[in-house]
């Protein structure tokens, strides 16, 4: 194991400077994936459709309290969102229609908490590691000009050494980076899923309503 450790920190000095950068973004990157992953997760406790159908229902009937108590032993982003027209349901659809979005706009920064950030990484890093890629090949370059001038010739494993280390950058940075897309994608479409069914619930809700005041 300690053998593995020292290869890598090897094998992370040899990338050169611009792979700390990318250590770090390779850091950051796993963080936010292992929250956002947990944080989707703790809602598979949450039979959305059974839960969404009580509270719909309970309002049909004009059950208002017990809607209410669904929402509070449930309390996730679609049942805040539902609260926050149920609590003005005896107001007109506009207030109602009103106070869903303004708790909407409450609730979904929550679901797409650090999911931009993880985006930057998933774009920068194969950049820096193109960076340094090109830092590396230039010193390449450079060291293979003084030993012509000095020695009169160049050994090709001094030419192949210093491109392989050149090149360690973009392959990490092309990892970092690969995942990172990868999770953001992931993480976006559980989002979108997410945002559909608030809207439709809320629609749902909202109709509710309308018949209400029609009445």
């Amino acid at each position: 194991m300690i053998g593995l450790i020292s290869k890598g920190v090897l094998f992370m000095a040899r990338g050169g400077w611009l792979m700390l950068p990318i250590v770090i973004f390779s850091i950051f990157s796993l963080t936010i994936i292992i929250e956002r992953f947990f944080f989707f997760m703790d809602f598979r406790k949450f039979k959305t459709p059974k839960i969404v159908s009580d509270i719909l229902v309970y309002i049909d009937k004009g059950r208002i309290k017990d809607a209410l108590l669904v929402c509070e032993k449930n309390s996730y982003y679609i049942t805040n969102i539902l609260k926050a027209g149920i609590y003005r349901y005896n107001y007109s659809k506009e207030i109602i229609r009103e106070a869903m979005e303004k708790a909407s706009l409450y609730e979904i920064p929550k679901l797409e908490k650090n999911l931009g950030f993880l985006s930057t990484l998933a774009h920068v890093s194969p950049l820096l590691g193109l960076l340094g890629t090109i830092v590396g090949l230039v010193k390449s370059f450079y060291s293979i000009e003084q030993k012509a001038h000095s020695a009169g010739m160049v050994n090709p494993s001094d030419i192949a050494g210093g491109i392989w280390e050149a090149l360690l950058t973009t392959v990490a940075g092309l990892g970092v980076a690969i995942i990172s897309y990868l999770a953001y994608n992931y993480f976006s479409h559980k989002v979108n899923k997410c945002i559909l069914e608030s809207e439709q619930a809320a629609t749902e809700l909202h109709e509710l309503a309308l018949e209400k005041h029609q009445l």
